[in-house]
């Protein structure tokens, strides 16, 4: 059964935002951008690198560079003192 992204989260998994940069196959002196996200667990990152694993052994063009980045998005409250509070209306 498929887990909503919130349960995902909760349970501590994050949003991952990978750039893959790829040769072109027939022409190696061109560079390709591929952007992937998914929910993924930190610091082992399992979806990512099965991915990459996949690309690696499937797909035709060569993997030049990877980046990626991690996000929460469920985290501790962000909170301020308000000192006075002006209504309109």
């Amino acid at each position: 059964m498929a887990r909503t992204e919130t349960e995902l989260m909760l349970k501590g998994y994050g949003l991952t935002t990978a750039e893959m940069v790829y040769r072109m196959p027939d022409y190696r002196n061109v560079l390709n951008t591929f952007v992937w996200q998914d929910y993924d667990l930190a610091p082992d990152y399992p979806r990512l690198f099965g991915f990459i694993e996949y690309w690696q052994k499937a797909i035709e063009g060569p993997l030049h560079s990877v980046r990626f980045v991690h996000r929460k998005l469920i985290a501790p409250g962000e909170w301020r003192n308000v000192t006075g509070e002006f209504t309109l209306h």
